[in-house]
């Protein structure tokens, strides 16, 4: 294999950055014919293209987001040695990508991605969004992993990958009640109002199941479908509030909330969900190598 040229890595990378054949070429004084032969030229050496076209856009492949991450690698590289000989060096580093649902408890993305977090040669990109523009980014390539609380749905033709990476209990916790007695549960939800997951949330339906079965109907103080905000809800007020006690850690450790009881057969699970690849990003191998994220 003849060296990689590093003059078609050049254009591939600012077509790529700049998103359009035409904007490239034009950035670059070169006509869009010849801009294309050399994108193809490159193609041609590393043996894989790089974009494909969706409609008029030019979309990068699985191998054009890899390559794309080396060229930017390459051309920090230069910038790290004209820096360091100035005597002012920098730190090339790799990226991972991380897709995260909205309403995913915050602990438990901050535990996945512990492992990482601090070091020199790492940076990290979170993004939130909705699971469906999510796993579109996911298909994309623009993203390396999508953080969620269900399992993306799967058939004979998909390319996509459920890695669980942890089953949490779920709990009614609420602020400390030093003058009642201990919650009972169910029958004190007849008369404590609580604060409840939105009805798209999984461990919504197991515990209206629960509480349908046990004949309680609850007096419900709140629907939100955002953990971050429920937690901020439990701390300020009255009644328990249906979360894993991950969300709470914080609170369940500093006694500002505690532990009424857990729901029997109901579990929040947490996973990871990849794309299948020719080209794995090796920071993602070695998060899913670690295991479970600890409660």
């Amino acid at each position: 294999m003849r060296d990689l040229n590093y003059n078609h890595l050049r254009y591939f990378w600012t077509v790529a950055r700049v998103g359009s054949l035409t904007r490239a070429a034009e950035r670059m004084n070169l006509s869009q014919s010849a801009l294309s032969v050399q994108i193809q030229k490159l193609e041609h050496q590393i043996g894989h293209p790089l974009f494909s076209r969706v409609g008029r856009k030019l979309v990068l492949t699985e191998a054009g987001q890899i390559a794309l991450d080396y060229a930017d690698t390459v051309f920090e590289a230069g910038k790290e040695l004209m820096s360091t000989l100035r005597g002012q060096p920098l730190a090339s580093r790799q990226i991972l990508r991380v897709g995260a649902l909205t309403t995913l408890s915050r602990n438990f993305q901050l535990e996945f991605l512990r492992p990482l977090v601090g070091r020199p040669d790492v940076e990290l990109v979170v993004r939130s969004g909705n699971i469906r523009d999510l796993l579109a980014q996911l298909e994309a390539h623009a993203v390396d992993v999508v953080l969620a609380n269900s399992a993306a749905p799967r058939d004979a033709r998909s390319s996509l990958r459920n890695h669980l990476l942890n089953e949490q209990p779920v709990s009614l916790v609420g602020r400390p009640r030093p003058q009642r007695r201990k919650f009972r549960f169910p029958e004190d939800l007849r008369t404590d109002p609580v604060l409840l997951p939105s009805l798209d949330s999984d461990i919504r339906v197991a515990f209206d199941r629960v509480l349908e079965l046990a004949g309680v109907r609850p007096i419900v103080l709140a629907e939100v479908d955002d953990m971050a905000m429920l937690r901020l809800l439990a701390r300020e007020r009255e009644g328990v509030t249906l979360v894993p006690p991950i969300v709470v850690r914080d609170e369940l450790r500093n006694g500002t909330l505690i532990e009424h009881c857990r729901i029997p057969e109901v579990t929040e699970r947490f996973y990871a969900i990849v794309q299948k690849r020719r080209f794995p990003n090796r920071l993602l191998g070695e998060l899913l190598n670690t295991g479970s994220v600890a409660p």
